[in-house]
């Protein structure tokens, strides 16, 4: 029986030495795994012939997304009004969608002539934060109120029904062409207010971060305390086996 529990004792050695590099393995990938992903300005390829949307996220499927390419390279022909689309899964720190556009949109377009019949809406789809720039020649169509109501009412509508992202840009790319054509501006769409009853909401940012480092917690508490425990039995069962 003595020798049984030391045997017991020494794969407790090698078991705290198996779980401490876990432990260390996943407190690494909760924190530091998700920065990894983020985008910056500089990430963002250049500007390329025939290049209307930018679906870094990947929350576009490509039937829409060489649908609404269609629409904007036909507005282009039409009118000479240009639009592009960017949606990227995670800003850099310290970025926010405003500066983020405006770096890109200076990027893409660095002087006042090339900027005047531009527009750039982007979409961050972590915090589902947008922000839309518009050139000179542009602005004589499309309104500043008009362009944020883009942005933070057209785009935003299918979001908040459940992350629809194709149904999102689609709707977007409806409003500003017809406004970029001298149609009247149609407008936000109407949106029905929903009460939640159940809580189903999408986990942010910061609860995933804190259930990594529950689970970190949890692993270091039980490599100490097996170990313990164990050790507690052995001294309980000692006695008894000398004897």
């Amino acid at each position: 029986m003595k020798q049984l529990l030391n045997q017991v004792f020494n794969w407790k050695k090698h078991i705290q030495w198996l779980i401490l590099p876990l432990v260390m393995m996943i407190l690494v990938s909760g924190l530091f795994a998700t920065p990894a992903f983020a985008t910056g300005v500089y990430q963002i390829p250049n500007l390329t012939p025939n290049t209307w949307v930018v679906d870094e996220a990947e929350v576009i499927s490509r039937a829409n997304e060489a649908k609404i390419s269609s629409s904007l390279e036909e507005l282009a022909k039409q009118t000479g009004n240009e639009v592009r689309f960017v949606t990227v899964r995670r800003l850099d720190y310290g970025e926010t969608p405003e500066s983020f556009t405006k770096a890109l949109f200076e990027k893409w377009f660095p002087t006042t002539e090339a900027q005047a019949n531009q527009a750039l809406l982007m979409i961050d789809t972590v915090t589902n934060g947008s922000a839309i720039i518009t050139g000179e020649q542009v602005k004589s169509l499309l309104k500043d109120e008009i362009a944020k109501s883009v942005a933070d009412e057209t785009l935003m509508a299918p979001l908040r029904d459940g992350d629809k992202y194709n149904q999102a840009f689609l709707d977007a790319s409806d409003r500003l062409i017809a406004v970029l054509s001298g149609e009247p501006d149609p407008g936000p769409p109407q949106t029905v207010e929903k009460v939640q009853v159940e809580g189903t909401f999408k986990k942010t940012e910061a609860e995933e971060k804190g259930n990594a480092i529950a689970w970190v917690v949890g692993l270091l508490i039980a490599a100490t305390i097996i170990p313990m425990a164990t050790y507690y039995i052995y001294l309980a069962i000692q006695p008894s086996s000398n004897g």
